[in-house]
């Protein structure tokens, strides 16, 4: 019978523990709930007060003994814990952290204890774009195979309160941001890096910061490690200089000798020059050039786990992931789509070079002090009436009217701004004609508006789906 030694030795030493949680968001909810079976002394923090969070889950824990600090000076109560798991979007360096550090706390977080605990081969996927779709398709590649996986980390559900379940042959996929990766100590056996664009600049102190926090997915491996690296992205191609084991690249730009390749509209995998094809993009059903790219990630990291009919059942099948780049609904020969997940200018770009002719572009949000230079000239090229809305929609707005002025002012691009989603896709409605395509992809976070990004996008498709109700 197997025995999880290291989780064994974990539930002995946390018991009667004081240990304290950042946050009752979703990935610390199941944590609360198994910390309380092995019976941890258990604080929760949180910067909501008791009546902005679910009070009658409040009810539940503390009947178990679970004690809160809420509210806006709720880190003033953070003396004198063993353990302390902080939330992703806290920063690790925080005063009241590093005090309690320097007392002799251990600073980790859920994610961070699923894979040291962890007794499976872990895949973890980082990178700025297109992270959610090749993690899903790794999954869908691997079961397809017949492993048994788990899929979670950024995606899917919070796997800590499943891992009595996992066996040393499990496979376990993780989609990783630069929150979850800033004090990770312990890199996966497969780390995946799609690729590194500026992201994330509300948060990290620099540019700089959020590159470190990437590398820490590979940073910690031994010889035994694989990372896989894009090789037409600067910064991920000389990841490789830092890399323990074996490197692994994609391109779709370079027919690299050793690595997955686009070659004459087919993938293929490259060894020693020796050409392997996969399939014909053709044949792909996820849409743009970027999925291309993801697919071709995706086939890196499991080439040696997976028959290559695995790989085409997947990529012959898979319509995509919510939220990303999905359509909604054809009305009056209108196509409308979602691209929620389109939280910074990359992601929106890659979205709009997938389309053959102009859009009718839904975008802005919350701010993350990201640069929308360049994403002016794309808009040009590819959008027919921009709608913006949110923080950001005077940088968008802006970038915009100087690329048409750099291209001599002589172009016709409505510009309308708006102060909610809900007059966003009224407006989108009103000039949309048959033929035209109205895509939301907010070049920016949910924040300003919505919890995230689902809820952002839950809420667009149901704005669609009301017109004309």
């Amino acid at each position: 019978m197997f025995t999880n030694k290291n989780l064994e030795e974990f539930k002995t030493y946390v018991k009667g523990k004081y240990v304290a949680i950042m946050g009752m968001g979703v990935s610390n909810t199941p944590l609360i709930k198994y910390l309380m079976d092995l019976d941890a002394n258990i604080t929760v923090f949180d910067k909501k007060s008791e009546e902005e969070l679910d009070k009658s889950l409040i009810e539940e824990y503390a009947i178990q003994g679970v004690k809160f600090s809420l509210g806006e000076n709720y880190l003033k109560n953070l003396v004198g814990y063993d353990i302390i798991f902080r939330s992703p979007s806290m920063r690790p360096d925080i005063p009241e952290l590093e005090k309690e550090l320097d007392r002799g706390a251990i600073l980790t977080s859920e994610i961070e204890m699923l894979i040291d605990l962890c007794p499976g081969k872990i895949i973890g996927i980082t990178g700025s774009d297109g992270k959610t779709t090749t993690t899903t398709l790794i999954y869908k590649m691997l079961e397809a195979a017949g492993y048994h996986c788990y899929l979670g980390g950024n995606i899917g559900i919070p796997l800590f309160a499943k891992i009595d379940e996992m066996r040393s042959e499990d496979i376990i996929v993780l989609e990783l941001s630069s929150f979850q990766l800033m004090t990770l100590k312990k890199s996966p056996q497969i780390a995946v890096v799609t690729n590194v664009s500026p992201n994330h600049l509300d948060i990290h102190k620099s540019y700089e910061e959020y590159i470190e926090a990437k590398k820490n997915i590979f940073k910690y491996q031994d010889k035994d490690g694989i990372v896989v690296l894009n090789y037409d992205n600067d910064i991920t191609r000389d990841f490789s200089l830092e890399a323990k084991g074996e490197v692994r690249y994609f391109s779709t730009r370079v027919k690299l000798d050793d690595g997955v390749i686009l070659d004459n509209n087919m993938i293929k995998i490259s060894e020693d020059k020796i050409r392997k094809q996969i399939i014909n993009v053709d044949d792909i059903l996820l849409l743009g050039a970027h999925n291309i790219e993801n697919a071709c990630t995706a086939i890196a990291a499991v080439k040696d786990l997976v028959k290559p009919e695995d790989i085409v059942s997947v990529l012959t099948t898979f319509k995509g992931v919510e939220h990303r780049n999905e359509f909604v609904r054809l009305l009056n020969g209108v196509k409308w789509y979602n691209d929620s997940i389109g939280s910074s200018p990359t992601r929106t770009i890659a979205g709009l070079v997938s389309f053959k002719n102009k859009v009718i572009l839904i975008a802005g949000g919350y701010d993350k002090h990201l640069d929308y230079t360049d994403m002016g000239r794309y808009i040009v090229d590819h959008v027919k009436t921009l709608v913006l809305l949110g923080q950001t929609k005077e940088k968008i707005k802006t970038a915009t009217l100087q690329e048409i002025e750099r291209r001599g002012g002589n172009i016709d691009l409505p510009i309308i701004e708006c102060t909610s989603l809900e007059e966003a896709v009224n407006k989108a409605y009103e000039i949309a004609s048959e033929g035209d395509t109205v895509f939301f992809s907010p070049a920016s976070a949910s924040f300003d508006m919505f919890k995230n990004f689902e809820e952002r996008g839950n809420k667009y498709k149901e704005l669609v789906h009301s017109i004309g109700e």
